[in-house]
């Protein structure tokens, strides 16, 4: 059984950790560089990116991260999203750099116009939309050409994928919807482009 990392530093690592398992993997909470030795991919989830790139900074998890992110699946939800893009606006702050694209943080607006909305994602299977939550989320505003846009909301790009890095700026551990956190799980790491 796969060994899926969940950054429990900040944010809603809980709900992730049940929807791993939900999808038939092992999920492993990571607070240290020494917690991704054994895992096959790791989650990023949302919660706050200021506050989640203060404490990776704090716990020098930023560099492993990186390397991590090189070898092995990562997938980013809303401020994970955030930390895993290579250009970050409004305002703009350092990022991982893992994948090329650029987002600007709370794009949506505040908490009170978070919503539920539908997810185009054929990449996932059946035709059906993919349930998305979208809170305080960003907004992918620029995608590199060799970055596949895997789903989108409204005709904008929602759910991005280099390699074997995942990017959505929506939750998908809120709804029942599992295909997704098998898609990228699933998947053999590839070496990054360029």
């Amino acid at each position: 059984m796969k060994k899926v990392g969940i950054l429990a530093l900040q944010g809603d690592f809980d709900a992730h950790t049940k929807a791993v398992e939900r999808a038939g993997a092992t999920a492993v909470e990571v607070r240290s560089a020494h917690d991704l030795d054994a895992l096959d991919g790791l989650i990023i989830p949302g919660g706050e990116s200021t506050t989640m790139l203060k404490l990776l900074q704090e716990e020098k998890l930023m560099e492993p991260l990186r390397q991590f992110g090189q070898r092995r699946p990562i997938f980013g939800t809303c401020a994970g999203a955030i930390l895993l893009a290579n250009e970050v606006s409004s305002p703009s702050q350092e990022s991982l750099g893992l994948i090329d694209i650029g987002v600007e943080r709370n794009a949506y607006g505040r908490q009170v116009d978070s919503f539920i909305g539908e997810v185009d994602a054929p990449a996932l299977g059946p035709a059906t939309p993919m349930p998305a939550v979208f809170i305080r989320a960003p907004r992918i505003r620029r995608v590199a050409a060799f970055v596949e846009v895997l789903g989108t909301h409204a005709g904008e790009p929602v759910l991005v994928r280099q390699n074997a890095v995942v990017a959505a700026t929506f939750h998908p551990e809120l709804t029942p919807d599992r295909r997704l956190h098998r898609l990228v799980f699933a998947r053999q790491p590839a070496r990054r482009s360029a």
